[in-house]
Parts: structure tokens; sequence; C-alpha cells
């Protein structure tokens, strides 16, 4: 078994910058800041250019955040991003299935407290959260075990300090989901791929795969990390990790530190007989 642990985030790809903004729509960073010399760190940011999926330039950063200011950190509310999507250049459709043309949906930005839901009715006994701020969102810890036996690995997670009483979801990242010449559709790790957490912030989940880690050949598709999604939507969507993907209705809040660390898991095919 393969121990692994989890840091907060608020990203996804490098575009959009970050999966949600503040009350301003400026989004708010939380891992990969990308400078004029290429240097990383995190903080709040504003695209000023997009370039093509694959490629990076430097965001115009609006004011770097200091971990330590707690007082700081905890003015900043987190809201989804408006509709269509800001800044961003990565050319999926999330849930080809159930939304063909999310660039045609437009829609303004609301707090991640009180996100969109479908067919929502005031009757209906949804659980109302506190406003959600960075403070807070910083303090979500994950860990991870990772079991291999032959082709089969299971994943399972132990989480605290999520956002209570909400619904998560959980997604693969894919080697070649991020590969500009052979993209693939990032997907849910197992289905279904949902946890609700308790009043605490305390969750459990746990997902079995077949081979996600073949051996590292040209024509693999490896997982390389899992992000753990908040859902502002408190929805799921099946073999969709969400409807519109990046921040609409999806925000990352958890994830590996690099995408080397499953580097050394091995998974075999089953063998035809």
């Amino acid at each position: 078994m393969s121990k692994f642990q989890l840091i907060p985030t608020t990203q996804g790809p490098l575009y959009p910058p970050s999966e949600v903004v503040n009350k301003h729509g400026n989004f708010v960073v939380v891992l990969n800041l990308i400078k004029e010399d290429n240097a990383i760190s995190w903080g709040g940011a504003k695209k000023s250019q997009l370039p093509k999926f694959g490629e990076t330039s430097a965001y115009t950063i609006l004011e770097e955040l200091d971990i330590k200011n707690e007082k700081r950190l905890a003015e900043i509310e987190f809201f989804s991003l408006p509709l269509s999507l800001p800044l961003n250049n990565y050319p999926i459709v999330f849930a080809p299935k159930q939304c063909p043309n999310p660039s045609q949906i437009q829609r303004f930005s609301l707090p991640l407290s009180n996100g969109y839901i479908y067919d929502y009715r005031e009757n209906d006994g949804l659980r109302k959260l506190n406003k959600i701020v960075l403070s807070d969102w910083l303090k979500a810890q994950g860990t991870l075990d990772v079991t291999i036996d032959g082709s089969v690995a299971r994943f399972d997670f132990c989480f605290k300090n999520l956002i209570p009483n909400s619904l998560y979801t959980v997604m693969s990242l894919r080697e070649k989901d991020l590969n500009p010449q052979e993209l693939t559709r990032p997907g849910p790790l197992g289905i279904p791929n949902v946890f609700v957490t308790d009043s605490n912030g305390f969750a459990n989940y746990y997902a079995i795969l077949n081979n996600p880690f073949p051996k590292h050949e040209k024509d693999s598709n490896r997982i390389i990390n899992v992000i753990v999604l908040f859902m502002s939507s408190q929805q799921s969507y099946g073999g969709a990790i969400g409807y519109f993907g990046l921040g609409g209705d999806v925000h990352a809040q958890l994830k590996l530190s690099q995408i080397d660390l499953f580097d050394h898991l091995i998974t075999t095919p089953i063998k035809e007989k």
C-alpha cells in the first residue's frame, strides 16, 4: 500500500487560472501562480491574455496573498465562475451527452455557498451553508491510500475540514487529459464518485479501478493525479465530472502536489484466455 497526502488548491488546469473568483470577479489562485519569470507562487490574479492550450503566459497579479494572514484570507469569499467560462482554453466538453454546448450558456457568478441547483424548490429542504472563505478552504486535509492487487487498484480517502454538509466528487486526471496532441476527457475516479461531508466536514471515500497504472509506454494513459471537487451545484453527473467544469459547477479543493507521485505504481492488465 502507498500513502499520499493531498494539498489545498483552487486550480484545475492553468486556464482558467482558478476555479473560484472573489466578489470582484478576480481569480483566487492557490497553487500555481505564473509570473513573468515563470516562477510559481500563489495569490490573487486576473489574466490579461489567453494562450493556446498547452502554452502559458504570465498572470496579471493583483495581490500576493500571505498564507499566515488569516484575517485577510477570511475576508475573501469564494464565488463560482460566470458562464461562459472566462479565460478558458481547455477544448473539452465535460458532459458531452448532457451539455453539448456549454459555451453558449450565459449566467452570472454566485457565492459558492449558494450555487445554481437545477430544479430546486424552496420547500425541498436545502441545507444552508455559511459563506465559503479562503481561510476555511485552506484548512481542508485529505489522505489517500492506494492498494494494488494485480490489475486492480483501490483508492481509499479520508478527509477532514472540508465544507460541512456538502456534496463532493472525485475525479481522475490522466496523462493525455493534458496532452494537446492526444487530448482525452477527464473522468470520475470511480462511479458513483460522490460523497457528502458531515456537519464537521469529515468524510471517507473509496474507488476501485481496473488497470489505472499500466506500464509507462507511449500509448498508456495512466492516472497522474486525483482531484477532490466541491460541487456548488450539489449535483453529480454520472460519467462526467461536471456539467460545465472548471469553476462553473466544480471547484477543485484538494489534489496531489505534483503529477509524478504515482510513477512507481504499476498495474498489470488481465490476460485474455
